[in-house]
């Protein structure tokens, strides 16, 4: 349930002075009051509008309230309902709470206590509507590829991975190591129209020219020494599907010649083929060079540059999202618990500050190894600092012993709020009520502050 939103109750009885009395009742509050004078109106209400609470009479003519209760929990099954009646009996009472139902009121009732049980109905709705949204949350951020984070700076990357997957672009993705670029590249195929089609990738900075070239345009049989059979390349593997070219700004020289005519011509020669192949492959690259200034020191093609940046994707270092680290310690703590057995569950303040504080220069990538090895030395259920190794727990200085980047206050006070903040929605696993009763922040100041800092959306009342 939005807490902007006024909430909603549903009256169900079949007798105006219940229903006139009910009006008066919640006149004054803070709810929006909904009457039916039967169970199928009331049904036809719930169907056209946001209802947050249902309260039916349980005695009704035509449609009973248990029926109204089952119908209700078939719609929706976190609207609470609180059955009301005249005649309770212990059967009806158990049968009730069997099929669902949040309470059991007995008239004439007391209005104070009516009015705690509405309130207690609706507290109890929002802690339930709020786990299940951080829940899929997390599942949402735990299936784009292995992408994970929140954050407002990934979430430009999502956006600009939306608006040009469809395309058939090419796209280069500049980036730190370790930021997840590849992770960034599998997603812009999974969205694509080429999804059901193979994606291949290959690291144009691990192999020596010779090697790099026969892997990516195949040979035939006797070109070459030891070439005892043809074989087929990359970009012949992939046909109708995409071709990751990582690291391009380690290719040689020679092979951005052939890789620009690929591109110009949607044909490759193998080698030592006498006939060219049409191909149909999407490309996409990835670099963690400035590819400008390798163009200026001779050493990357200036037409091949734009050739393969149609779209640029910078994705940003880790040092620059760290409000993200408690989702992807959540998600590597699960991979590494499976592997090796364990059953940790939780990171120590020390070592949660520490994660927060670091400058990351390896990212993810580093983050992972951390975790690795802190679960592989976990005695307990907690992870602990002792588990970094102490030349890393150092900060990190300039020659005047001086923080190499000193922030505004506002900003330095911006950043530590939103890593507080993230690190309590962990800690409670994702309980926002519980995690602002810890900060002792309102309740609605918290909530103001997750929306500020883009960790969890808001969405307006309409």
């Amino acid at each position: 349930m939005d807490i902007r939103m006024k909430a909603r109750i549903l009256f169900i009885d079949d007798e105006l002075p219940m229903r006139e009395m009910f009006q008066r009742l919640f006149q004054d509050s803070e709810y929006e009051i909904l009457l039916a004078s039967d169970g199928m109106e009331g049904l036809e209400i719930f169907d056209k509008e946001k209802v947050h609470l249902v309260v039916t009479d349980f005695s009704m003519p035509g449609m009973t309230g248990m029926d109204v209760l089952r119908e209700i929990k078939q719609k929706d099954q976190n609207v609470p309902v609180i059955l009301i009646t005249a005649f309770a009996t212990i059967e009806t009472a158990v049968e009730a709470i069997k099929v669902g139902a949040y309470d059991y009121i007995t008239k004439p009732f007391d209005p104070d206590a009516i009015e705690i049980t509405i309130k207690n109905a609706l507290s109890h709705k929002q802690l339930v509507d709020e786990n299940l949204f951080l829940k899929q949350k997390l599942k949402d951020v735990e299936t784009r590829s292995g992408i994970i984070g929140e954050s407002p700076r990934l979430k430009e990357v999502f956006h600009l991975i939306e608006k040009v997957a469809p395309t058939d672009a090419t796209v280069l993705i500049q980036g730190d190591s370790g930021t997840g670029k590849e992770l960034v590249a599998r997603r812009l195929h999974e969205l694509s129209t080429r999804r059901d089609k193979t994606f291949l990738s290959i690291n144009c900075g691990a192999l020596p020219l010779t090697l790099l070239e026969s892997e990516l345009f195949g040979y035939e049989k006797g070109s070459f020494t030891g070439a005892t059979s043809s074989k087929e390349g990359l970009f012949k593997a992939a046909d109708g599907g995409t071709l990751f070219l990582d690291e391009i700004g380690d290719m040689p020289q020679a092979l951005q010649v052939k890789l620009l005519r690929v591109l110009q011509d949607k044909e490759i020669l193998p080698i030592g083929g006498r006939k060219s192949f049409t191909v149909n492959v999407r490309i996409l690259s990835a670099t963690n060079k400035n590819l400008k200034e390798e163009i200026e020191k001779g050493r990357f093609r200036e037409d091949l540059y734009y050739r393969i940046n149609i779209f640029t994707i910078d994705v940003p270092p880790l040092r620059e999202r760290t409000e993200d680290i408690p989702l992807l310690l959540n998600h590597f703590m699960k991979r590494y618990n499976k592997e090796f057995g364990k059953n940790v569950d939780r990171v120590s303040p020390e070592l949660m500050r520490f994660f927060l504080e670091y400058d990351w220069p390896g990212n993810i990538r580093e983050l992972e190894n951390y975790v690795e090895r802190a679960i592989l030395m976990a005695e307990g259920k907690q992870l602990e600092l002792s588990a970094i190794p102490a030349d890393v727990q150092v900060p990190s200085k300039t020659s005047s012993g001086e923080p190499e980047d000193i922030l505004p206050f506002k900003e330095a006070k911006e950043n530590f709020e939103r890593n507080y903040i993230v690190f309590l929605l962990k800690k409670y696993n994702g309980v926002i009520s519980k995690a602002a009763r810890a900060s002792r922040i309102p309740r609605p100041n918290f909530y103001e502050k997750l929306k500020k800092y883009g960790i969890v959306q808001i969405k307006k009342p309409n």
